[in-house]
């Protein structure tokens, strides 16, 4: 093994966990007006990005969740035209949506500008939907955003964020889903990270309780793993004004582009929530 290898720890105190990853150097840093990014070069897991030290994503790893963040969503609309991505500022979930041809336009809107640029240089994979005319990268607040959001505008709303801390902490909370909730068709889709289903039940029933004060009525929390984050089992909820959760499967099986991970039996899968889930999610 080279002999300037170290290890980066990340601990994370709510799970009482550690991650660590074998890295060569620090490719790059920049401390924008909101927060650190940092990118390295791991031994087998490609670059890595943190964010105020926090694990961010991963070459090897991050299509769980991208697609995951995606695909579900967009099957289980009937016909999603008008996608708004708050924060993802890796652009990952964005190459995604843009997989599927019937939508017609995508706006990302990421407070930070640098962790475009940054995942422009270090995850350019990431960033290649970008140029799509479809596509409007916008880098300002995501809550003035969705305030400002012309009221039944908008099919799906997919919320990329980080943990409920710093710039993040903001989209988490009944006004926020107000927002999204006016925004969104009757038939509308919101989805948000939701965290580790194994250690983390109690904020995703904090967040689908305010979800439900918003004017929210359905949910669906689909687990899916993730080896960068704590636990390595992460989850996104969906939640709905009404109707249910079943998707255009014949479609999920017939789509006309490359997953790594998501397919229509993954999708089938994560909506059998696991009994223990079942039994902590209050809705």
């Amino acid at each position: 093994m080279n002999d300037n290898t170290t290890w980066h720890y990340e601990n994370f105190e709510p799970t009482g966990s550690a991650i660590g990853y074998r890295i060569t150097r620090k490719l790059d840093e920049v401390q924008s007006p909101f927060q650190k990014i940092e990118i390295f070069e791991s031994t087998d897991w490609g670059n890595l990005m943190l964010i105020d030290g926090a694990m961010m994503l991963t070459t090897k790893d991050n299509f769980f969740y991208h697609e995951m963040m995606s695909h579900p969503a967009l099957f289980t609309h009937a016909a999603p035209k008008r996608v708004v991505i708050i924060g993802g500022g890796d652009c990952g979930t964005l190459r995604e949506v843009l997989k599927h041809p019937g939508v017609e336009s995508a706006t990302q809107c990421d407070i930070d500008e640098q962790v475009t640029r940054m995942a422009e240089k270090w995850f350019p994979e990431l960033c290649e939907s970008n140029g799509d005319p479809r596509a409007e990268l916008l880098f300002d607040d995501g809550v003035a955003y969705m305030a400002n959001c012309p009221a039944g505008s908008v099919d799906i709303v997919i919320v990329d964020s980080t943990d409920p801390v710093g710039p993040a902490e903001g989209l988490f909370n009944k006004a926020f889903y107000e927002s999204c909730f006016r925004a969104l068709k009757e038939d509308g889709i919101l989805v948000q990270q939701s965290e580790s289903p194994l250690m983390l039940l109690d904020l995703i029933n904090e967040m689908r309780g305010e979800m439900g004060k918003a004017g929210f009525t359905r949910f669906s929390t689909l687990p899916f793993p993730q080896p960068c984050y704590p636990t390595g089992w992460w989850s996104c909820t969906l939640a709905r004004k009404d109707g249910g959760f079943d998707f255009r499967t014949g479609d999920a099986r017939a789509k006309d582009f490359e997953t790594k991970y998501y397919s229509a039996d993954i999708h089938t899968g994560a909506l059998a929530t696991p009994p223990f889930v079942a039994a902590a999610l209050a809705r």
